[in-house]
């Protein structure tokens, strides 16, 4: 991608909505893709399902991934991305509201990159959605493709 895409991975329409509000209040300007459920992720990773004609090779700049998810959860998610030599350094942020240390363990122990718990209050979760843009979209230097 010429472009530096996040792949925002969401179910909850109202975290979606807050997502999208807080990443365009931080001044990310990016392309974010959101998809809503695991399966489709791992469709648009993999070229696969609906996005069978998506370049394989056409990869986001980072993944930001709800845990609890419909059909494939967040873990599931990850570990498929773990497992592909061609998706395996993709970053993975975790963002879940999710305040289970489990939830925690499992993610890092499946090659999460970072874990970022929703806040609750809205200009906490601007103000950590601008640090994941500009960490992970500007000041992150990826591996060679």
């Amino acid at each position: 991608m010429s472009q530096k895409v996040i792949l925002l991975v969401e179910d909850n329409a109202d975290d979606e909505a807050l997502t999208l509000r807080a990443l365009n209040k931080s001044k990310v300007a990016n392309k974010i893709i959101v998809v809503r459920d695991g399966a489709e992720a791992l469709d648009f990773l993999f070229s696969t399902g609906v996005y069978i004609d998506h370049d394989p090779l056409d990869l986001p700049q980072v993944v930001l991934l709800d845990l609890k998810l419909p059909k494939v959860d967040g873990i599931e998610v990850l570990r498929r991305i773990r497992a592909e030599p061609r998706t395996r350094m993709l970053p993975v942020v975790i963002l879940t509201s999710s305040r289970e240390d489990q939830d925690m363990v499992n993610a890092y122990s499946n090659g999460a990159n970072s874990y970022v718990r929703k806040p609750v209050d809205f200009n906490q979760f601007v103000d950590a959605i601008g640090h994941l843009g500009l960490y992970w979209l500007v000041l992150n230097e990826a591996p060679p493709s």
